[in-house]
Parts: structure tokens; C-alpha cells; sequence
């Protein structure tokens, strides 16, 4: 599933083309794709509106669009956001005809992807947690919120009302960071240990958007490019393989439902 870096390098990258450009059409191919309101209504309203900008909020990509509306995006497991000329697609779902020819096309192969539009952004986001990158987010911030839930790190940093935007690969990538097992208690930490995590989970973020976002397989940017952060992932996808710090093999188990990968040296059950 595209996390924060993902959906961060798509908005950069369609923000450098699309504000000013107008909606002529809307070709709904999988009815399912949009949320709400309905198909007919969802095209009846958009057509005609221009884009004003463009924004991300935890996974959701925002179009904010002339008269108030705002056009949200989740990508989920294997959607994508495309920019360019329409090529015939079966994976296609959702396809915008804008008014200097192009097309922005909603593509997704297992149909979980949503589109919404709505006036009110908090319908949809409302339930969303802290931005990790905001300069509105302390590390002072972050260990009180720690020191105030109860359960394990990585169901916790999973949990996008906690922390929107950070999903299994950057949760794995923070912890091993951060030196932490993925099922210590987040009231265990201490003031280091908390700051030390803070600090991990925004270097990871900002080093995989550096990097254009990580692609095992689904992931393209904005106008179809896989990331390049693979190479720079240190834990996640490497079991059997030696550690980088240590050189001990890297171990998956299965935390929340999620494979999960660490190193059981850097990151023993009590750190």
C-alpha cells in the first residue's frame, strides 16, 4: 500500500501540473471506486471545476477544486494516480479528461482504491491522527502521546488515528531505527528511547520521499515512475539477510496481522 512518502511524491509531482487545469469530463468505468456521492452526482458536480492545489493528508491525496469542493484520493493496495495522454488501460477505473488534453486516471487492479468529493474535508479525514512530518508535532508532543496509549509500538504507529500517513514498510524502517522491538509497550519508553523514535520516524519518511517512494511492485509516482527507496531500506523485505549495523540475520514474525521485520540483536524484546 503507497504510505505518506508514496503519496507525498505523487502530490509534488501532480501539483507541478495540474492547478489551473479544468475538468471537462468523467468516465466512471468501476462505479465502486467513488465513495461518494454517487457516480452521476460525483460527475455532475465535478465538471467544470478547475484545480486550485493540491495537498496530502495522512494516505489521502486532496485536489482542492474551484467552489469549495475537494476531490480525495485513497490509493489502498494497488492504486494510482496517472497523469498523461489515455492509453487504453482494463485496470483503469476512473478517467478525467482535462482541458489542455491530457488525462488524469484513476488506475487500481484489486478495485480497493476510493475517490470522494465532497465540501466538507473532515467527513473523510476527520478520524485522522497527527501529521509525523508537521512542525506542529514536538518530540516533547510525541512522548506524551506515547506515555497516554497503551499496547504495543508497531499497532500503534500502524494506527492512523495515532500518526497518519505511516504504514507497515516505515513503521519496520523507524523501529529498526530506533533500536525498539516492534512489540515493546509504548509506556515502557523512556524520554531518550521516545525522542530517539521521534527522531528515527521523520528521517525515515523524509529520506523515502527524498527517494520518490518505495516500489516492490504496485507503487508509481504521478506520472508512472517506480521509487527508488528500496535500496535504502534496512529492515523491511530482508529477512535472512545480515543486518547492516550488526550483521545478524534480519527475522519476520507476524505482529498485528503484518509481516514484520527486525533485527532480534539492534532490537532486542526489552529495547
Amino acid at each position: 500500500m503507497p504510505e505518506l512518502p508514496e503519496v507525498q511524491t505523487i502530490v509534488d509531482d501532480l501539483q507541478k501540473e495540474l492547478p489551473g487545469r479544468r475538468f471537462l469530463g468523467v468516465e466512471v468505468r468501476w462505479s465502486r471506486s467513488i465513495a461518494a456521492p454517487g457516480p452521476h452526482q460525483f460527475e455532475r458536480l465535478l465538471i467544470g471545476r478547475s484545480v486550485e492545489s493540491l495537498g496530502r493528508r495522512g494516505k489521502y491525496i486532496l485536489l482542492r477544486l474551484s467552489g469549495g469542493h475537494t476531490l480525495i484520493v485513497h490509493l489502498r493496495m494497488t492504486g494510482a494516480l496517472l497523469l498523461g495522454p489515455c492509453a487504453e488501460d482494463s485496470f483503469a477505473r476512473v478517467i478525467f479528461t482535462l482541458d489542455d488534453g491530457s488525462y488524469l486516471t484513476f488506475r487500481d487492479i484489486r478495485k480497493f482504491g476510493r475517490l470522494w468529493l465532497v465540501s466538507d474535508e473532515s467527513a473523510v479525514l476527520g478520524t485522522l491522527g497527527q501529521e509525523p512530518l508537521s512542525a506542529d508535532l514536538s518530540a516533547a508532543d510525541f512522548a506524551r502521546m506515547l506515555r497516554e496509549r497503551r499496547g504495543a509500538l508497531k499497532p500503534l504507529l500502524l494506527d492512523q488515528r495515532f500518526l497518519a500517513g505511516i504504514g507497515n514498510i516505515y513503521v519496520d524502517e523507524s523501529l529498526f531505527e530506533a533500536g525498539l522491538h516492534p512489540m515493546r509497550l509504548a509506556t515502557s519508553l523512556n524520554a531518550d528511547e521516545a525522542e530517539r523514535l521521534y527522531h528515527a520516524v521523520r528521517a525515515v519518511l523524509q529520506r523515502a520521499i527524498q527517494n520518490r517512494g518505495t516500489s516492490f511492485r504496485d507503487y508509481v509516482d504521478g506520472f508512472g515512475r517506480a521509487g527508488g527507496n528500496v535500496p535504502a531500506l534496512r529492515a523491511y523485505g530482508r529477512a535472512g539477510q545480515p543486518c547492516l549495523r550488526c550483521g545478524t540475520r534480519i527475522e519476520r514474525t507476524v505482529v498485528a496481522q503484518r509481516g514484520t521485520f527486525y533485527c532480534p540483536r539492534c532490537q532486542r524484546p526489552g529495547a
